[in-house]
């Protein structure tokens, strides 16, 4: 595997602590490992791999069943039965062509790694193979929510297919992994997406172009509902300037696209929203109710041109065409936000456009030569040759496309960029606002992050209760308010219990040392419903990456959670809400049943409640996520237990230890049951030669044996939802047999309890 020296590239991962709770920028895990090429195989029939690749056939979509293989040199797996298809739109008539491996095509529900695609990028147009990459990179620094990815050695068929770049797919995990919800609208926008009001009828935003929407719906594609489109593009071109901020803010982060925007044009990226109406997605943030701006498709950037037009010098106040372009010109037209949006062109060319880059590039360039080099597809298109490849970092080549180099595109644009520059000072910069969801006796907690081009001189949350009297208090960036570490820019209060149920509203203001202030919220508050109930319900145990371990009714393995019940009275839990988003406490009202004491029940996070009254409408995130229980709104849908779960391994279960009152840690999984601690190697030991359950896969009958009969003293059986439906104590003897007539085939999971306090849990399959 080929390795980077990483310098300026390193930087990109030191992320500031109010951004752990939700993971907008997370970490790089091994299959987008960076700092070596992983070799990714395809293995699919000839025949398949004949007509994928017949000329005709660039346009389907059709999924070929394939095999992946990947290889990182730490990491190697294999998935049988994925779907392998092209994709792209140009790129599909190229030499040089892009795929999209799908893991849940022909098994629903699949993840593997936490993701169901891949993209795999073939660059054709980029004689460097490396634009995309610097991008994803580039926004990563910038704090702009962006895919991650990572240099590839692409082979079918045991043959050499080339350098790609694996990008990761914009879908349902990866709004998870950086939001903290799934369930909001995601709308990929293609040409000609230039958010120009069409008028107040949603169905409107649904108009075709080539046989494909310009606004696509990708999540909640049933629902097919365009209303919050919609209203999102009037407010967004119809709102007087005046009122703009007010109104465009509660549903848009504008600072995030502010941000993005500065990328745009540091970057020369006119194949995006802003000159060219095409390449990103929004996506509605049921956390609070914003849309979220994303890039996507970043490979004509950094001087590739086909119009022209030389984007190293273009005025950075007059990036779009001529056309409407609501969401930059009407931006640019309020003077709070053209201030901010040459702050952050000052602020990235300060921190990223200088020496420690070009190392960047350098190391970069190093480590995938051999790749490139080696690569028989990367000079089909346009005949780029190796020299042609390792020049392009620095010049121009002699192709209409690639006027300029990478390191020389940077130059210019830097200068000219400075040059234009009309920089004033700038109020400050409130984001990130969030707060926790106590009851009314725990602490109320508020953070914030402050930037200014200056200094924050202070910042304070003002707040009421009950619509009653507003007091504000300090936010502190000491390290001792829940605030992240000392001088991170990120500031915390820390308001005490209420001893009472209320509706707490607040905002976040700041004031910088030239005496400019700003809020967050800039009209309105924020909300906090503080409740006051002490339901002993808990969350007991979640698998957030269920690929193999336990399967529901359906034999789908799907995420899952479980709570239990600390009471000594049954509870009716048709009262209550689960949820992974505590700005949406009453997500999924659990159903009209009892729990009884000290009872577990498991519920699917599948987002699929067609399959029956345990499972949710939403899933959980490996990448890490919350997950709670809620009060109704008699209580303010107080929070009565939740978690926040870090990242999670494939197939390991976290949970209580002791059961239902411990920490969080690792555990076996044994959903619907007592928490246990992980098989130990001596209870490995125990279950290969002291204990026997077989026939597995079993038939009529199931049999288990132990030593002696001293040795065992509790037998269960679980189903799917993790339902007792055989227990016997107290063994006298050193075997038993469970006979299955009545039972439906499956998964099950059987337990046997020793008496030195050890188990043996076993997921046994039913087949008839």
């Amino acid at each position: 595997m080929k390795a980077l020296r990483h310098t300026w590239l390193t930087l990109a991962i030191l992320l500031p602590y109010f951004l752990l709770a939700q993971t907008p920028f997370p970490a790089l895990p091994p299959v987008f490992k960076d700092d070596v090429i992983p070799r990714v195989d395809i293995l699919l029939p000839p025949d398949s791999l004949n007509i994928l690749l017949a000329p005709g056939n660039e346009e389907s979509n059709y999924h070929w069943h394939a095999t992946f293989i990947f290889d990182n040199g730490e990491m190697k797996d294999t998935v049988e039965n994925v779907g392998f298809r092209l994709r792209g739109n140009t790129s599909r008539q190229a030499e040089k062509k892009s795929f999209k491996v799908s893991f849940n095509t022909y098994e629903p529900g699949r993840k593997w790694a936490g993701l169901e695609k891949l993209n795999l990028n073939g660059e054709h147009n980029d004689p460097a193979v490396a634009r995309s990459k610097i991008c994803w990179d580039l926004l990563r620094r910038m704090e702009v929510p962006a895919p991650r990815a990572n240099h590839v050695e692409f082979y079918v068929n045991g043959n050499f297919f080339g350098l790609y770049i694996n990008v990761e797919h914009i879908d349902e995990e990866f709004v998870q992994l950086r939001f903290g919800n799934n369930d909001g609208n995601l709308f990929k926008c293609l040409w000609p997406a230039d958010l120009v009001y069409k008028g107040s009828n949603p169905d409107l935003y649904k108009e075709e172009f080539g046989g494909r929407r310009a606004y696509e719906l990708t999540i909640n594609e049933d629902e097919d509902d365009y209303s919050d489109l919609a209203n999102f593009i009037d407010i967004l071109n119809n709102t007087p300037l005046a009122e703009l901020p007010c109104e465009l803010e509660q549903v848009f982060n504008v600072d995030g696209f502010l941000r993005a925007a500065a990328f745009d044009i540091l970057s020369g990226n006119w194949d995006g929203p802003i000159f060219n109406k095409n390449n990103f997605y929004l996506y509605h943030n049921e956390a609070n109710g914003k849309f979220e701006y994303i890039p996507y498709d970043l490979d004509n950037t950094f001087g590739i041109d086909w119009f022209n037009i030389d984007w190293a010098s273009r005025d950075i106040y007059n990036w779009a065409s001529g056309e409407p372009r609501p969401i930059y010109k009407r931006l640019l037209m309020v003077p709070e936000y053209r201030d901010r949006f040459s702050f952050y062109l000052n602020k990235f060319i300060g921190e990223i456009f200088n020496s420690t880059f070009f190392t960047y590039l350098d190391d970069l360039r190093t480590m995938i030569s051999p790749s490139a080099q080696a690569d028989p597809y990367r000079p089909l298109d346009y005949g780029f040759t190796f020299a042609q490849f390792q020049s392009s970092f620095e010049t121009g080549l002699p192709f209409f496309h690639t006027p300029v180099g990478l390191k020389e595109f940077v130059n210019e644009r830097k200068a000219s960029a400075l040059s234009q520059l009309q920089l004033n000072n700038i109020a400050p910069i409130v984001t990130g606002v969030s707060n926790n969801f106590p009851n009314s006796l725990q602490d109320i907690s508020i953070t914030a992050k402050g930037e200014d081009d200056g200094s924050i001189a202070s910042m304070e949350v003002c707040y009421q209760l009950n619509g009653q009297n507003l007091t504000c208090v300090p936010m502190y960036d000491d390290g001792q308010h829940a605030d992240g570490s000392a001088g991170d820019k990120l500031f915390g209060a820390l308001i005490p219990p209420l001893n009472e149920t209320a509706l707490l509203e607040y905002f976040v203001q700041a004031s910088d040392n030239t005496g400019k202030q700003s809020r967050q919220p800039v009209c309105g508050f924020e909300n906090i419903y503080i409740g006051n109930t002490a339901v002993p319900l808990v969350v007991n145990e979640i698998m957030a990456s269920n690929n193999t371990t336990f399967a529901d009714e359906a034999g789908e393995f799907d995420d899952w959670l479980e709570i239990f019940s600390l009471s000594d009275v049954p509870i009716y839990l048709g009262n209550y809400y689960l949820s992974d988003d505590q700005g949406t406490p009453d997500k999924w009202q659990m159903p009209d049943l009892w729990i009884q004491p000290g009872e577990h029940l498991v519920f699917w996070a599948d987002n699929d409640e067609d399959q029956g009254l345990f499972h949710t409408n939403f899933k959980l995130s490996a990448g890490g996520e919350f997950a709670g229980i809620f009060a109704d709104a008699a209580n303010n849908f107080a929070l009565i237990d939740g978690i926040d779960f870090p990242l999670q391994e494939s197939d390991k279960a976290y949970g209580r230890l002791p059961n239902g009152t411990g920490p969080f840690q690792l555990v076996e999984a044994t959903p619907g049951a007592e928490n246990l601690y992980p098989l130990s190697a001596d209870d490995v030991e125990s279950e290969a030669f002291g204990v026997k359950i077989y026939p597995n896969p079993f038939g009529e009958i199931l049999k288990t044996e132990w030593q002696a009969p001293s040795t065992a003293s509790t037998i269960r059986l679980h189903n799917a939802v993790g339902t007792v439906i055989f227990e016997e104590k107290n063994l006298g003897q050193n075997n038993a047999s469970l006979h299955t007539g009545h039972l439906p085939q499956g998964f099950y999971f059987i337990e046997i309890k020793m008496n030195d306090g050890k188990a043996i849990i076993k997921k046994v399959l039913l087949q008839r």
